[in-house]
């Protein structure tokens, strides 16, 4: 049993129920939205988000996690229409972590480390790809990659 700070609810087994993880868009548009889309409860999946469902290094450490760990046997990339990293500008990027006294030069370049994006689903088809690829991938895990609609929440399968 887990124990937590909500009056000790059992949060039940770590494990997802349905040995699923989706890698997807930390958008703030797919809360809710996107778990009722593909029909995922609380327990049924684990869901890895930063800007732009990039595949990282810290993504593939997750999945693999969840693989190894956690029994995890499909991995879904969801994607959406309207990403704003697909719009993000750079340069006003760097101005702004200048004015704030961030350094925007510790990495040498900033558009590849920010995971700006040119097409919603060429981005992921090549994060399944990606995925698929990996050496710490095992080639019976099954990975397909969606994008959804945020106006209409149509889901079209992309590979």
């Amino acid at each position: 049993m887990i124990l937590n700070t909500n009056g000790g609810i059992n949060l039940g087994n770590v494990k997802p129920k349905k040995k699923l993880a989706i890698v997807t868009c930390m958008d703030a548009r797919l809360v809710n939205f996107l778990s009722e889309k593909l029909g995922v409860k609380r327990g049924d999946a684990k869901v890895i988000k930063n800007a732009g469902n990039i595949i990282t290094d810290d993504v593939i450490r997750s999945l693999v996690v969840a693989i190894y760990c956690l029994g995890v046997e499909k991995v879904m990339v969801v994607g959406h229409t309207d990403c704003g990293m697909k719009s993000i500008d750079v340069e006003e990027i760097k101005k702004k972590m200048i004015e704030r006294g961030a350094n925007p030069y510790f990495t040498p370049n900033l558009k590849c480390w920010l995971g700006k994006i040119d097409d919603e689903e060429k981005n992921v088809i090549e994060g399944v790809n990606i995925i698929k690829n990996h050496p710490a991938i095992p080639k019976d895990i099954t990975v397909e990659g969606y994008l959804i609609d945020v106006e209409t929440g149509e889901l079209k399968k992309l590979c």
